[in-house]
Order: structure tokens, then sequence, then C-alpha cells
């Protein structure tokens, strides 16, 4: 039987792994990525070329291309996926695994850098990664993905197929031409930040200090853009909105009425408004970078400008710091923005959006530069001074928030605070920008609470005035109430016999409190202390702000005792005690209006520095027929403006209004001998701490003591001081000689100054080095001083440096070892010594010259320079430097006049002037005060 015949096997087709049908979906794939290759290398060329440099190369060009990479990133993303599907379906079961296991991987990696990009793209409503590690991990990702695919396919295809390295390599040296060739017409051209701008500017802006990048005006609707930057800042704008830099310009009813005074006497005097200039740079950058504000027929209320404020562009389109003037001594730009960004167009407007969010960190580095961040930003409008050319006499220095700051304990520059915080604050925002929970796309993890946080762009401060007049939500004004919790404190101290400055001290009062005796006269001992402050208080508009003690002593309910009452138009007693400025004008008439072309001369400064006190004395006269226990009740009262200055600003009829917020307040009950005993003192639980109590009252009587007419009050600082170290403080022998040195008892000085280095715990190193140096220079041991001023600027302590301290901004503590040095100089005479003495005036300069980097206008470093420079024998530089010193220095002499004929016309004014005031609780007219309590009345 025949065998069967075999069937013959049928072969199966072969089918490409890449059939005509998906080679057109591989070219375009293949071609998207080569187009994309060469741009990821061109925006990556620019990233490097940034990180190495430290400059911003990225420009609207730099936009365009990365906008092309979004548009081909996501036009990859469909024949990517595709054709990746279709090329497993056709090649999954190939018996050349190698190629198929690097095709799955390539797929993988495709798809995990295609998904990194759309991450990092943030697709507004569908994808919004805020979290930073999770972006930077993305971003990472997408970078280092495509050096793995193009490895992987590589390996794919030198498992099939020939490569077609031509081709490749065609195309890379394609990429490489042009990020190269680009990146080098980059590099001739970087972001023009940190730079000044030019001086062919001040024809537009002088005598304000602010300058643009390029020396022309500046588009205004380029610094109108608040609605725009709201879409991404929704609570940051809100909380702008309500803020008192919104409210800078001519949209503030009070500042209106000053600047148009300021523009009505520029025009008539001179001509043109260009003086008004000074106020503009800073309160009016819309209309003043545009070329508005120079007609004198600006439309003040309906010009489009007007009403705009500080915009957020104004401050973050700012690129450089030109000096410390302040004065609006910047630079700022048009900033670049991304493509499409004043398009009506909706879709161009959502891709605009999308470019922003996909790539921040060029809109980033264009409105947050570090610069941003400092105090000396801040400084650039809130320290100022008066130009000549606005008041046609001399340069005078006005506000000064950022010297008080920097010359402080808070700042961690200031050598002789009395007070240290445990860490240095480095800059405004600590205090003025608070974080405020949020979900705008700027949120970040700023602390360890785990929220997304913003910095509050409301700037809570102390203005509670202006969202009175312009009637905010009630909230605005509580927010500035709430930042001014804690900043001051008032303490009822003490109470001295006889109503006199020596009469018997009875302190600190509470627990335990003396009885008083009816008929007889006494001083009530007050303190005010600064808390929370950064700089001195108040600063500002401290001509016109209010602060004051508002003081009542009552007895079985009746008022025997008042200071500080207002009368029915709102204003505060005259005869009130006020921590504020009393500024004259060269005739001697008050600046009560915010002229400032006017201003002069203040007749009296009563702010208090970071860190101080003030000690206030008020006599009360018990009366004989008190048969009740006596309260005092002293509170801290502020408001914005004074009443004066509302009736120019609203009419002589005005009623002062204006929200009152009381700062701090103290209450004691005091007995009285033959009445019955009262229920209690006070509320000792708030009393601070006795030493403090002490230390703090012996710095109010340090800071008012003097040689001369109130050098009683430097004994009786002394003694609060000598209770300190008795209660086993350092401060005590350490402001003990303080006081020493004031009085020039330096031999006491000394020993205070080793028993406070002594002391277990001891006093501030640097603080005993810093009066250590002053002494040893009075005494001549110059070589000693010098060593010690040096410490202090090498900041040398371990114990500061851990607290983030650095003397060397102290321009005290410089121009202090500039003058020793000069000294020492001086000390080296004749021919042998000519080398020694000119290296200490070399070194005396360069310790001056620090200064001037600090503050450019310091007086006495200019004198000083004048003399090392003319021993030099440099005569062009000390000429320099003594006109500037002519320039800078007060006009004694002129000051006389003004102040003698106002202390002449208010007798309230010449009282607050004295160096030792005493207030009268029972003073005849004060405001609130029952006829029967006064001084008649009471049958004193």
């Amino acid at each position: 039987m025949e065998a069967p015949t075999p069937t013959p096997r049928r072969r199966k087709k072969y089918v490409p792994a890449v059939g005509p049908r998906l080679r057109w979906f591989l070219a375009v794939v293949l071609g998207l990525f080569a187009v994309l290759a060469v741009n990821s290398v061109y925006l990556a060329s620019v990233t490097i070329a940034e990180w190495w440099s430290g400059y911003t190369y990225q420009n609207f060009f730099y936009i365009c291309m990365f906008l092309g990479h979004l548009v081909l990133g996501l036009a990859i993303v469909l024949p990517v996926v595709v054709f990746g599907g279709l090329h497993i379906r056709n090649a999954h079961d190939r018996p050349n695994r190698r190629a198929v296991r690097a095709g799955y991987a390539l797929f993988g990696t495709s798809l995990v850098l295609l998904a990194s990009g759309i991450v990092l793209t943030r697709v507004e409503g569908l994808i919004d990664i805020k979290d930073p590690k999770f972006r930077s991990v993305a971003y990472w990702v997408h970078v280092a993905c495509p050096v793995v695919v193009i490895w992987l396919f590589i390996l794919h295809r030198l498992a099939g197929k020939r490569i077609r390295w031509r081709v490749g390599g065609s195309w890379g040296a394609v990429a490489g031409v042009f990020a190269l060739a680009m990146l080098a017409l980059h590099a001739q051209d970087p972001r023009k930040w940190n730079v000044e701008g030019p001086a062919s500017g001040e024809q537009y802006f002088f005598p304000s200090l602010a300058r643009t990048n390029t020396g022309d005006f500046i588009p205004a609707e380029a610094l109108m853009m608040d609605q725009y930057c709201r879409q991404c800042h929704a609570d940051i704008h809100e909380q702008w909105s309500h803020g008192v830099h919104r409210f800078s310009s001519f949209n503030n009813p009070a500042y209106l009425f000053s600047v148009r005074e300021t523009r009505k006497v520029a025009l008539e005097r001179d001509g043109d408004v260009q003086a008004s200039r000074f106020c503009a740079g800073c309160h009016d950058p819309v209309p003043f970078f545009s070329g508005a504000f120079d007609d004198p027929e600006f439309d003040d209320v309906n010009h489009p400008t007007a009403q705009a404020g500080i915009t957020c562009t104004a401050c973050h389109a700012i690129t450089n710091v030109n000096s410390n003037r302040g004065n609006s001594d910047f630079t700022i730009e048009e900033p670049l923005h991304y493509p499409f960004t004043f398009s009506d167009n909706r879709f161009l407007q959502w891709v605009n959006r999308q470019l922003v969010k996909g790539k921040p960190a060029f809109h980033k580095k264009s409105f947050l530069k570090p610069l941003h961040k400092t105090a000396e930003f801040c400084a650039g409008c809130h320290k100022v001074h008066l130009p000549e050319e606005l008041n046609h006499y001399k340069w005078l220095r006005g506000q000064n928030h950022y010297d008080t700051y920097l010359l402080s304990g808070v700042s961690g520059h200031g050598v002789a605070s009395f007070y240290y915080p445990p860490k240095a604050t480095h800059n405004c925002s600590e205090c003025h920008m608070p974080l405020l929970a949020s979900e705008d796309f700027g949120a970040r993890h700023f602390d360890d609470s785990g929220a997304l946080t913003v910095h509050d762009h409301q700037f809570p401060s102390a203005n509670t005035a202006i969202p009175h007049l312009l009637d905010m939500p009630a909230w605005v004004n509580d927010k500035h109430r709430k930042f001014l919790e804690g900043v001051m404190r008032v303490d009822i101290f003490g109470v001295k016999e006889e109503g006199r400055i020596d009469g018997t001290l009875h302190a600190p009062l509470r627990p335990e409190v003396p009885t008083l005796e009816p008929g007889r006269a006494y001083l009530i001992e007050t303190v005010i202390r600064t808390l929370k402050m950064g700089h001195v208080f108040t600063q500002g508009t401290v001509d016109s702000n209010e602060i004051w003690l508002n003081v009542t002593a009552t007895s079985g309910g009746r008022v025997i005792g008042r200071s500080g009452g207002r009368g029915e138009d709102g204003e505060v007693d005259p005869w009130a005690h006020t921590v504020n400025a009393l500024i004259l004008d060269r005739e001697g008439n008050r600046i009560d209006r915010r002229n400032a072309q006017d201003i002069f001369v203040p007749l009296y400064d009563h702010q208090i520095p970071p860190g101080a006190a003030d000690a206030i004395h008020y006599r009360l006269i018990v009366p004989p027929d008190a048969d009740r226990a006596i309260t005092i009740d002293v509170k801290l009262e502020y408001r914005k403006f004074d009443t004066a200055y509302m009736k120019h600003v609203y009419g002589p009829e005005y009623v002062n209004e204006l929200p009152i917020t009381t700062l701090a307040r103290d209450r004691v009950t005091l007995p009285v001998r033959g009445a019955p005993a009262p229920s209690e003192a006070g509320d000792s639980a708030a009393v601070p701490p006795e030493w403090q109590r002490w230390n703090d009252y012996g710095i109010g009587l340090l800071r008012k003591g003097n040689q001369g007419s109130a050098k009683g009050e430097l004994r009786q600082a002394e003694a609060a001081f000598s209770e300190v170290e008795r209660l086993g403080r350092p401060d005590g022998p350490l402001n003990r000689a303080r006081v020493y040195f004031k009085e020039g008892r330096l031999g006491d000085a000394v020993e205070a100054l080793r028993r406070a280095a002594d002391h277990d715990p001891p006093a501030y190193p640097w603080s005993v080095a810093w009066f250590t140096g002053m002494v040893n220079k009075q005494n001549g041991h110059l070589d000693d001083a010098i060593d010690s001023f040096t410490a202090l600027v090498e900041t040398k302590w371990q114990n500061a440096r851990d607290r983030e301290f650095d003397f060397s901004k102290d321009y005290q503590l410089l121009n202090e070892l500039g003058n020793t040095l000069y000294l020492r100089a001086r000390s080296e005479r004749g021919e042998a010594n000519r080398e020694r003495r000119e290296l200490f005036l070399r070194a005396a300069a360069e310790r001056f010259e620090q200064t001037l980097e600090i503050d450019p206008e310091n007086v006495t470093a200019h004198y000083d320079l004048g003399q090392v420079y003319a021993e030099l024998g440099e005569s062009e530089r000390s000429a320099e430097h003594q006109a500037l010193h002519r320039k800078y220095k007060p006009d004694d002499n002129a000051r006389d006049h003004a102040i003698s004929r106002h202390r002449a016309e208010n007798p309230a004014a010449d009282h607050a002037a004295e160096a030792i005031v005493i207030y009268d609780l029972g003073r005849d007219g004060a405001y609130e005060l029952p006829p029967a309590a006064t001084s008649e009345g009471g049958g004193r």
C-alpha cells in the first residue's frame, strides 16, 4: 500500500512591520521629531547659557520658539500614538524579540515624554499641576526622555533595517548650527537687568531719580495690565485692589489735594510743573513714565492714567535699584510679554495663558527679580530727600524708613541697638507681606505648613484713612488694625512725689502701688515702647500722622485730670503728647497740608526708633476732697491724618471722623489716703518683666538726656539702669556705660563695660565692643579702638553670625572706624612715617567710601573724605566731597530763625519742644476736662 503524498505547507505571507500605509505615519513622526529636535536644542542652549552666565537671554523670539515647541509637541501626540499602536499590532509576535523589546521601550518612553510635556504645559481646565516638586520631576523626566528615545530608537533600528545615518547626522548638524547661531545672536544682547538706565532720560524724569532702560517713555497700556495679571493672580489682585499702593496717585483724595498744590506752586514759580516730578516717580508711575504727567493741563480725574496708582507692572517691571538715595532711584523697563498678550481674540488669549503657564520661568524672571526681595527695593520710594529743584532752597532729608531699619537691631546691621531679635529680619516683606492661603497660579509652599500661599499685596500697615474715605469693605481696615496689634506698648511705670522730675520715685507700679495724699502733686511716669517695629515709629507722612497719648484720671466716677482729649471737630488737644514730628517752613509756619515744597526743619521729633522707648511725665494734683481711689487710664491712639490737614482737604467745616486705633493701653488704680481701698490696682498679668520695665524707663530717659538742661534725666537713667543691674541683667551695666559715655565719665564707662562683659550671661559682645571702641577713641587709644571697630565690621562673633547679623552695613560704625583711622594717620608725623601715614589715610578713605555705597548722601563721610583726600594731595577728589558736604549739611542759622518764630507763636509746640516736658493733667482749657478739675477749679 502506497504511503499518502504529503500536503505541501503553505508559507505564511510576510507582512512588513512598517507597510505602505504606516510609512507616511512614520514620516510624519520622524519629521516632527526632527523639527522638535532642532527647536529643543535651541531652547536647551539658551537655558544652559543662562545657567552658565547668570544673564537672562530669553526674549520674544525665544517665547515664540517655545510656542512652536508646544505646537509641535501637541501635533506629534496623535501620530506617535497611532503609529505606535499599529506598529505594535504588526510586530508584537515577530521572532526578532530584541527589536520588539526595544520597540516596546521606545514607545513607552515616547508616551512618558509626551505625558510629561502635557503636564508641564498646564492645559487650563484639564491639567494644572502646581506642586513644585512634582513639576520638577516632570521637567527632568521631559529633559531626559529625548536622550533615551534616541538611544532606544537606535537599538530598535539596529535590530532591523540599516539605519540611514547620513539623514540623522544632517538633522543633528542643522539643529546644532541653528542653536549655536541663535545663541550667538542672543549673547550679544542679554536682558539688561541690574543696569542703570541711560542718563538721557533725566530730561523727562528729573528731579525724580527714576530712569527707564531706554531713556524714553513707556506706553501707558504697558504699565496698566492689572486685569491681565488678575487672570492668574486673582487673590493677589484682590488684596492689591484694596491696598494703599493701588491708591497712591490722583485716586487718593488726600494726595490729590497735596500734589495739586505742588503742581500749582511749581507752575506759577517755574513756568512748568517739572518740580512735581519729585512726587510722581513713586506716586504716579503710569502718567509719569508715559509722559502725560508733564502736561500742566493734565486732567487728574478723568485722564485714563490718573486712576492707575502703583500698578502691578509699576513695581514688577523695575530692573535695577540704582542707589540707596531713594526718590525713585530705580530703572524700569517696558517688559517683554508672551505672544498674543494684547490680542482681543479669545482663543489667542487662551494660547497666551497656556504659554505663560507652560513656561513660567521667563514670566517669573521678568516680573520677580532678586531685587524685589530686598529692603533696598522698598527704599526706592520709602526713603526721601527734598531736592533744591523742589524747594528752591537746598537739599533736605525727608521721610526715611530705610536708614532707621538699617541701623536697628531688627535688621541685624545696627551695633548700638538696645534690643536684638533671635534672627535678623532681612527685608520689609517679612512684616508687610504676610502669607495668605491661595490657589493662585503663583501660589507656593513658602513655609512648612503644607499649604499653598502667596504674599499679601495689600501691604497691611497703618493707613486706615484711605479705606475709610473711599468706603472700602470693613475687612480692609480690620486687617490694618490687626497688623497694628502688639506694635507698641504703654506702661504706667511709676509715680514721683511732689510733681517734680527729682521727686521720690515709687516704681515699678504693680503689684504694689503707693498711696496718694489729697491735695498733693505727683508725676505719673509713663513709658512708650516700640515692639514689632523694623523702622522708626511712625515715619511715613509724619507731619500729618496723628499719634497721641490719651490720658484720663478719674476718682469716684469724676474726671480729675485729662490730656489728649478731642474737640467738637475731632481735633486732638494741641497740648497732648504726640509721637510724631512738627515740621516748619522757612518762615516758621507749620507744614500742615503735606506741602512738601515748603518743608524746612522739624521743631521737634518725638518718633521712637525700633527697640527703643520714650518716657513721658504727667503732673497730677490729687483734689483735696478726693474720697475715692484714682484710676489712671493711658491709651496710645493713632489716626492717619490730623484734623488740620483734613480741613485743608475737605474744607474748614470738616469734622474729623477718620478711624482711631488704640495701639496700646495701660490702666492702674492708686489708693488715696482716707478713701476706701480699691479692689484692684490694674491687670498685673499684662505687665512686662520687672527688669525690662526698668530698662525701658531708663532708655526713655537716656534718649531725652544730653549735656546741659537735661542732665538730670541722665542721672535718672543711670538710676534706672542700676536697678536693671541689681535684678541680674547684663543690660544694666551696658546701658550705664551708655549714660557715662554721654556724660563724658569715661572711667566709669570702662568699669561698667567690664561688668557687662563679665556678667553671667554676658551682655551682647558686639555692643560691648562698640562702646569699648568709642571710649578708647575718646581716651586716645586709637589702635585699640581700630581693633574693636574692625572686629565689628567683620562680625567676628559666631553668636551674631548664627543670628544672621552683619554689622558691615552700619554706616555709623564705618564712619567711626574711618575717622579713627584718619586720626591715627595724623599721629604719624614726619617724613620717616609718610608711608604709614598714607596707609592709614587710604584705609580711612576706604571705610568712608563704604559708607557712601550704603548712604550716598552721608554728610559725615563726605566731610571726612574731603579732609582725607586733602591730606593725600588729591585736591579734585577733596573738592568734590567738600562740595557734597556743603550740599547735604543743614543750614543751622536759617533753622534757628524758623524755630524761634514758631516757638514764640505756638505755646503748645514750644512746651512740647522742651528738653524735659511735664504735661499738666489739670491744665486750664484742656479738651474734655471739666472746669472744676482745672488748676483753678481744683484750688491749686
